[in-house]
């Protein structure tokens, strides 16, 4: 047999028996998961599947943000900071309310970020006072004495007939998150020739109950520093509702502005937001909903005034 042949029945003979490992595994049940992408759980509900879960192999996902380009305080030539706030429930941003599977790791948007915060992967920082400049980090257990509703005491019959009494805890309801505030800048770059927008830090709103679930209020949860978070949101994948297939991370999302969302504040001299100046009644909802159309509609136009003037 030539030197030939016998490199043919051999590549032949490993290729063989590459498929024949391959099929075999394909209905193996073990105790270790082979389907999904590798994230790990960020609740304690969700099992990741034991079987191969899909009609096709599925390859890791690795996420990583793009780099952003150097922005020179030099070619800067206007700028204006701008606060949003995304409602949760519009269709748009559904993919906030996706409770989850192995692409996001099998839970919402709010349990990625607090999964991250109790890792260490991520720094929360304090929202008290309004405080949206990053000035006091917090611990993973300060976030967790702070998102995990008060228990409840109530009284039971014992076995001998007397009354004692029992304590009831209660874990975080990640559906109370209804909107998330986004602080943002907008600046006009004379070296790249448009206007470019960077995020700059996000807070998830928490909503309260009384112990009739009655609306009491609501309150940013903390603050998080978009670029540090980066490096995570890329790891986890946005659900799309129209492909199964095509995913957009969750830095992809955030970069390409896929989200619904209202302005409620731009830097002023007083620091106001739309609420303080218009109040929180329906007509002052409403004015407050006009004056951000009105801001957007100037921060749209401001890169055309920029070349024409």
């Amino acid at each position: 047999m030539s030197i030939l042949n016998s490199y043919k029945y051999a590549v032949t003979f490993a290729l063989l028996a590459g498929c024949a490992t391959a099929f075999g595994q394909k209905g193996t049940v073990t105790d270790e998961p082979v389907s999904g992408s590798g994230y790990h759980s960020v609740n304690d509900t969700w099992k990741p599947s034991l079987a191969t879960d899909g009609a096709y192999d599925k390859v890791p996902h690795v996420g990583a943000p793009l780099p952003y380009q150097v922005i020179r305080a030099a070619d800067v030539l206007w700028q204006k900071r701008v606060w949003r706030e995304i409602d949760v429930r519009e269709k748009q941003n559904i993919g906030f309310r996706y409770e989850g599977d192995e692409n996001t790791g099998g839970g919402m948007f709010i349990e990625i970020l607090i999964d991250a915060i109790k890792s260490g992967k991520i720094t929360a920082y304090s929202p008290f006072g309004n405080d949206d400049r990053f000035t006091t980090k917090l611990t993973k257990e300060q976030v967790i004495e702070a998102i995990t509703p008060k228990p409840d005491t109530i009284e039971v019959e014992d076995v001998d007939g007397t009354m004692i009494k029992k304590i009831i805890k209660k874990d975080f309801n990640p559906h109370l998150v209804f909107s998330y505030r986004v602080k943002e800048d907008w600046i006009f770059d004379r070296n790249m020739g448009k206007m470019v927008v960077r995020i700059i830090g996000i807070a998830p709103v928490l909503d309260y109950l009384d112990e009739n679930q009655n609306y009491k209020g609501s309150a940013a949860m903390f603050w998080l520093s978009y670029p540090e978070i980066r490096n995570t949101l890329a790891t986890y994948e946005v659900y799309n509702p129209n492909n199964d297939v095509y995913r957009f991370t969750w830095d992809e999302f955030f970069e390409r502005r896929m989200f619904s969302s209202k302005i409620t504040k731009v830097s002023n001299s007083l620091n106001q937001r739309y609420e303080d100046i218009f109040g929180t009644d329906a007509r002052g909802k409403m004015e407050a909903l006009y004056e951000s159309q009105q801001n957007a509609n100037e921060i749209f136009n401001k890169e055309h005034d920029m070349w024409v003037y």
